[in-house]
């Protein structure tokens, strides 16, 4: 059994999905599966989340592995109540279904969420795109600056914006725009 607590100093994706066995969401836990390792790579686990059983997300995760190879390395929390759904806003309280819970939280080593992202049933996560949200929120923690549209690891980060005019004159006479000073990622 787990809890969020077991995560506690860890960077943590909880992600739900509207059922075991269906098609978007076998394309997304084959997909996060295969990333585990990077997520990983970066002290970041991965717990699913679904109303489903216990049972079905056994029998589903040994159908992925019999029918596409691909094993499923992290918990599955089975929410039959949708007590947790209901709780972090994955279904409206008067729901009596699924049909809208495709939520993903990226949640920091001291519990915070940190980011939020939801889709609609039919659309399929970006995995990819959730793995570089955590480390662009990683290396901007560390770094102490913010990333840019479309950052990737080892791209320029942007400066805080100036505080002060003494903060403003220092960025014009580096030259370029003010408020949009980029500088290189610090060697770690």
């Amino acid at each position: 059994m787990h809890s969020l607590a077991d995560y506690a100093g860890r960077w943590l994706v909880l992600f739900s999905h509207p059922a075991d066995f269906t098609p978007v969401c076998t394309s997304e836990f084959i997909t996060f599966a295969r990333l585990a390792p990077r997520f990983a790579a970066i002290g970041c686990d991965l717990l699913g989340l679904s109303v489903d059983s216990l049972y079905a997300h056994l029998a589903w995760v040994r159908a992925i592995r019999e029918e596409f190879g691909v094993e499923i390395p992290f918990p599955i929390i089975e929410d039959v109540s949708m007590a947790i759904s209901r709780a972090y806003g994955m279904l409206p309280e008067d729901a009596t279904d699924t049909s809208d819970v495709r939520a993903t939280f990226v949640i920091d080593p001291a519990g915070l969420v940190r980011a939020l992202l939801y889709y609609p049933m039919d659309i399929g996560r970006d995995v990819g795109e959730v793995l570089r949200l955590v480390q662009a929120l990683q290396v901007a923690d560390r770094e102490a600056a913010a990333t840019p549209e479309g950052w990737r690891p080892g791209d320029p980060l942007i400066e805080p914006p100036p505080h002060s005019m003494e903060e403003v004159d220092a960025a014009m006479a580096r030259g370029g725009a003010w408020y949009y000073q980029l500088r290189p990622v610090k060697a770690s």
